[in-house]
Parts: C-alpha cells; structure tokens; sequence
C-alpha cells in the first residue's frame, strides 16, 4: 500500500513534502483538501484536531509535520537522494537550516499574509513590521551563508533546500527579495529551476488568485 499525503498544492509546507517526493520519485497518492473531496478535510480533522497539513497516512500510521514527513520517508520510503545527511555533523547543519528556513522566513512571511486577511479593524501593524524586519535580517544572514554555495547545506540538494524553495517563493511575493541580496535571488532561482520543485508550483498555478496579497505576474 502506498502512503497518502493530505495536502493542498498552494500550501509551502505541502510543497516542501512534495519537493521532497519528487526529488526521489517516491510513489504515494493524495488527498486533496479542498472542496473537490470534502471527507479529506473531516478525516484530517479526525486524525490531528490540531487540523494543519501536511500529513501523512502509512497504513494506519499518521506522520504531522513537514519535516518530520521527510524524514519518515527517509527512514521507510528512501530514494536515490539522500536529503539528510548520514555524517551526523552534517546532518545537523541540514537540519539546523531547515529550522531557519521555517521559522524566520516562512513564519514572518505567513504573518503578514494572514494579516491581510484579518478584518481591518483586527490587523496588526506593528506585527507585520516586526514581520518585514525579520525577513530582511534572515535575507541579509542568508545572502552571507549562500556567497560561496549552490544549495544551503553545501554541495548536494538537502532537506534544508526542500524548506528553502517554497519559503523563498512566496516570501518573495509578501517583502521582495532587494537587489542588495543579490546571493538569495540566485538561489531562489537555482530553486525554481530545479524540476522536483518546479513541478510543485507547476501544480499550484490554478491556485494563484487565492493569494491575499495578490500573486505577482511571475514565476
């Protein structure tokens, strides 16, 4: 039997899984969650009242969270690519990045954008600067860390990348990467170009007039 993903294409941190099954060809089927199949959502809701996707079905075995879910498939589905390490110290450094990738510009980015969906009178300003200096700070760290590197955790494609590309694709679109991060825009483009990622925004096209800040005419 093959392991079930309830995700929703538009979701970074379904793209994040998704990258990282593509990268490998690892065979699985989906869930849609959406309107298309309404019984995803409530067997979901179900399975983890916590009710955030991606998860993943193996048998009877729920997996939440997305980077825990790669590193399930490592353990049980592995592929060609090895997106964590074996060296420990390696993997550390891979594992660190992904945490960086998630929480200092997924997470400011998300802020802003679910501000923009609030009720006017219930949006947070000094939030969503906090929010932009945040990104600009982690854009500023990671333009030095990427100067003499192609993928975040040195020379092979990594966990830490899988995070990187949706995080830096739609933190694009909520505070623009500048110019002066000349090192982070030519790793997202390395990012976009890569086809285990590109097939996950190829897929998530349809979704773009979901976006509350409206989705640039790019990428």
């Amino acid at each position: 039997m093959r392991p079930i993903l309830y995700s929703h294409p538009f979701s970074s941190y379904c793209q994040k899984v998704l990258t990282a099954l593509y990268e490998n060809g690892t065979a699985f089927d989906t869930r849609m969650l959406g309107p298309e199949d309404p019984s995803a959502y409530e067997e979901l809701c179900a399975l983890w009242p916590v009710k955030r996707f991606p998860m993943l079905m193996d048998g009877q075995k729920p997996v939440f969270e997305a980077t825990i879910i790669i590193e399930y498939l490592q353990v049980h589905y592995p592929g060609p690519a090895r997106l964590i390490p074996e060296d420990a110290d390696r993997a550390i450094e891979v594992r660190m990045l992904d945490r960086f990738f998630d929480n200092y510009i997924s997470t400011p980015q998300q802020k802003i954008v679910f501000n923009a969906i609030r009720p006017e009178d219930q949006r947070d300003a000094y939030g969503v600067k906090e929010a932009r200096d945040m990104l600009d700070a982690a854009y500023g760290w990671l333009d030095r860390h990427m100067e003499t590197r192609e993928w975040a955790a040195g020379g092979e494609f990594s966990l830490a990348d899988c995070a990187a590309a949706p995080a830096l694709f739609y933190a694009d679109w909520t505070h623009r990467i500048g110019e002066r991060f000349a090192n982070v825009r030519a790793y997202r483009g390395r990012l976009l170009a890569r086809p285990s990622f590109a097939r996950a925004v190829d897929e998530a096209r349809p979704y773009r007039p979901l976006f509350p800040l409206g989705a640039p005419d790019r990428d």
